[in-house]
């Protein structure tokens, strides 16, 4: 299951990312993280977890979403495979 996360602040660490995901989800637990600088001004994260449920995923996709973070609003989709 992998959760994309755009509109992110630029220079936004690893550890910032899982901070925000684990306060939101307690039950997702991130195995990788690959950030997308695109051209700058809206970079974005791949987060890819390891465990958890398809409903957690969505759950913690709707509650981000939107959500104003570091001074931007967040935009989240997420991939299931």
């Amino acid at each position: 299951m992998k959760l994309w996360i755009g509109n992110i602040a630029p220079g936004t660490s690893d550890d910032e990312i899982k901070e925000l995901l684990k306060k939101y989800s307690a039950q997702l637990e991130c195995s990788t993280i690959e950030h997308v600088e695109g051209d700058g001004s809206r970079p974005a994260a791949m987060i890819e977890f390891s465990k958890g449920s398809t409903s957690a995923l969505e759950n913690l996709r709707l509650r981000l979403n939107g959500m104003y973070w570091k001074g931007r609003a967040l935009v989240c989709s997420t991939m299931r495979f």
